[in-house]
């Protein structure tokens, strides 16, 4: 691979016939040469060059803008704690955490003996990374007697994790499992045997294996393995009190649980309920009861218990709301920590083993809570993170005893930070079909609202994921140049509760871009932009929103960033050969076997709907190694942009050439690239 040279012209990719039919209907795909047939490697010489040039184009940019970079980068730098550290959890009769080294990428980690002693450094990230172009640790995982612990590491960004085996004494690797490892690795309970997930060559993870420690990892037992459905994907947990191991099988609208003891694991798996089309549930076990998450009575979820024995008969311990969507129940010793949200609040509580339920109290009007790391099952405290989008991210431990909080750690923003000088509201939208909308919004104290503002909108929309209104400090530097920033909360997540999701995935995907659209324009209508004055940002489902946005409504737009966009939808979902494929069409819809379904993606996908118009500036991102948006969509959708459109304004595609779907690891890379997706923002919505 060749260094990209200084490109002073944007590049252009060249057309090279190339036609798919369907239904009878031909499409026309000149970029489709783009993906090199031996991905996931990328050997192309022609396919290489034309994304280093559009990598140096990017750079002339960033050479011209390096100042404002450079400022941008120091001002959310200084807002970080160099050293920062969590607040030590326990666990048994240790305290874990971890903490960044002033300078450090990564984080290091640490337990000690709650009887006392040394501080002892279990895993090391920044020496772990040392020398590699890009490191995550996936995941680790501590064994029930605290001597071992099972990491993932990927460092390459191909979500294949390598898992391995540390012994905590010596602090050496003693094993490696798995190449091919992905999620959380699990322990049996006597500490010589770890459960885990694999990927196959087309980045499904689909079985789920058991490995003693001392044997060969090539005789690891296959507890399940998924050859029914393709889309389905194989995961694993364990209970709360620690008895019970469940290896999961599902899409993301229908699940398929089984359990065995996590004292001798490579007995037969018991199945719970056979799957069932769109229905859902989640088990968690203790005090001798499988206690069941799931829609299948109400589309906002009940909680069941069953009898181990009998795991198939369910009975409601509380039942489904439409005012109340319950998300999540983690059953503890002495009572059953609830999630749950309320007209897209977030609202946590204790209800005891009688029905008693005890909210925890939060007074602000737009927030998000959440239980923060509780791996005990009797703990004394309950451990929970909360957030506003003017209020810095806290650690708090309630008591139920005294239905106290004790403040733990707020996030420490050590250039200053004065939340007075900034004011949030939630705003409802009312969206073309009535639905009403809602919107987070903060923006600085004496913000205009007669239009002359600028305005930066953000919103994800798919697999009913919700965007919380959460603090980011990274934000400031927008608001301090007179920015408003905006969390639109549009149909296909979660918000508004389960049906909200529906409404905005498979027929009724178009509801997920006109709610964003609609948001913009209401904003607008309350004066806190003109059209023209927006900046919009998405990543990979939110970036196929940019490119939906980007061709219905390019005159509201100053400038998009679009990141790891999905934009190729049709292409993607016609082939089931892809990792992102199979899996995703209870999300999109399957236009292999759905003439209807072929049709409506066709109509939406940004990609095949790019026309000979203007379009505003447009900063777009991928990564080479990224499995689940294929680096040639938003290299594909770049060169059909620059090939079609009628205007002159910016366009730069950015192609990570060592980084995934997640883009740069470590603290500071990462944020180089919030600086430039800032930088282009500001840069085109001048003052």
């Amino acid at each position: 691979m060749t260094d990209p040279k200084p490109q002073t012209s944007p590049p252009g990719a060249a057309r090279k016939p190339h036609s798919y039919t369907h239904h009878g209907v031909t499409v026309d795909d000149p970029w489709a040469w783009l993906r090199d047939p031996a991905y996931p490697e990328v050997k192309d010489p022609a396919i290489l060059d034309y994304l280093n040039a559009e990598n140096a184009f990017f750079g002339d940019w960033k050479a011209k803008h390096q100042a404002l970079l450079d400022t941008l980068f120091a001002e959310m730098k200084g807002r970080i704690k160099d050293d920062d550290r969590s607040v030590p959890i326990k666990d048994g009769e240790w305290l874990y955490w971890w903490a960044f080294t002033t300078g450090a990428q990564y984080r290091t980690w640490y337990r000690k003996p709650i009887a006392g002693g040394d501080e002892q450094i279990i895993f090391d990230e920044p020496a772990e990374a040392a020398g590699k172009d890009y490191f995550v640790l996936g995941a680790m995982e501590v064994s029930p007697d605290h001597s071992l612990m099972a990491t993932l590491i990927d460092d390459d960004g191909s979500e294949r994790f390598q898992l391995r085996i540390r012994d905590l004494a010596s602090g050496k690797d003693i094993e490696t499992v798995t190449d091919v490892g992905i999620g959380q690795p699990t322990w049996s309970n006597d500490s010589k045997g770890v459960l885990f997930t694999e990927v196959n060559d087309q980045w499904r993870s689909y079985r789920a294996r058991y490995h003693r420690l001392g044997d060969d990892p090539a005789n690891a037992v296959t507890l399940y393995e998924e050859t029914e459905d393709l889309g389905f994907s194989v995961g694993i947990g364990k209970s709360q009190d620690e008895s019970t191991i469940f290896i999961g099988t599902g899409d993301n609208t229908t699940s398929e649980v089984r359990f065995v003891s996590a004292d001798d694991p490579a007995q037969p798996l018991t199945l719970i309920k056979p799957r069932h089309a769109n229905r859902e549930y989640d088990v968690d076990a203790a005090h001798g009861k499988l206690w069941i998450l799931t829609n299948d009575e109400h589309i906002n979820f009940r909680l069941a218990e069953a009898d181990p024995e009998r795991p198939a008969e369910w009975s409601t311990v509380i039942a489904g709301s439409d005012d109340i969507y319950l998300t999540d129940v983690t059953p503890y010793r002495d009572w059953l920590a609830v999630t749950r949200r309320v007209a897209g609040l977030d609202q946590l509580a204790l209800r005891d083993y009688a029905g008693e339920e005890t909210p925890l109290p939060f007074e602000e009007a737009s927030f998000t809570a959440y239980l923060h790391g509780n791996p005990e099952f009797a703990p004394a405290t309950v451990r929970v993170g909360y957030s506003s989008m003017v209020t810095p991210t806290t650690v708090l431990d309630y008591h139920p005893d005294t239905r106290a909080f004790d403040i733990r750690k707020v996030q420490e923003i050590p250039s200053g930070y004065d939340g007075s000088l900034y004011t949030t509201e939630r705003i409802e939208v009312t969206a073309r079909d009535g639905v009403k909308v809602p919107v987070s919004v903060v923006t600085k104290k004496g913000f205009p609202r007669d239009g002359s503002g600028r305005l930066f909108l953000y919103a994800y929309g798919a697999y009913g994921h919700a965007v919380a209104p959460t603090f980011n400090s990274n934000r400031l530097s927008l608001l301090d140049r007179g920015f408003a920033c905006a969390i639109a909360h549009i149909r296909g997540g979660d918000d508004l509760g389960y049906r909200w999701f529906l409404d905005g995935k498979l027929m009724k995907r178009t509801n997920t871009f006109n709610d964003f659209v609609d948001v913009a324009r209401g904003l607008v209508a309350e004066g806190f932009a003109a059209p023209g004055r927006i900046g919009i940002n998405g990543g990979s489902a939110g970036g196929e929103l940019m490119g939906a946005v980007a061709n219905s409504d390019p005159e509201l737009w100053g400038a998009i960033v679009a990141d790891v966009p999905f934009v190729d939808v049709l292409s993607t979902m016609l082939d089931d050969t892809l990792p992102l494929t199979p899996g995703e069409w209870p999300e999109w819809g399957n236009p292999i076997a759905d003439e209807a379904v072929f049709h409506y993606i066709k109509s939406y996908s940004p990609y095949d709907n790019v026309t000979a118009q203007n379009y505003p500036p447009m900063l777009i991102t991928g990564g080479l190694s990224d499995p689940r948006v294929t680096y040639w969509e938003p290299a594909k959708w770049a060169a059909k942009l620059r090939a079609t459109k009628t205007d002159d304004k910016p366009l730069l595609l950015k192609i990570n050439m060592g980084a995934g779907h997640g883009g740069k690891s470590g603290r500071w890379e990462s944020l180089h690239e919030v600086a430039e997706t800032y930088a282009f923002i500001l840069t085109e919505i001048a003052e």
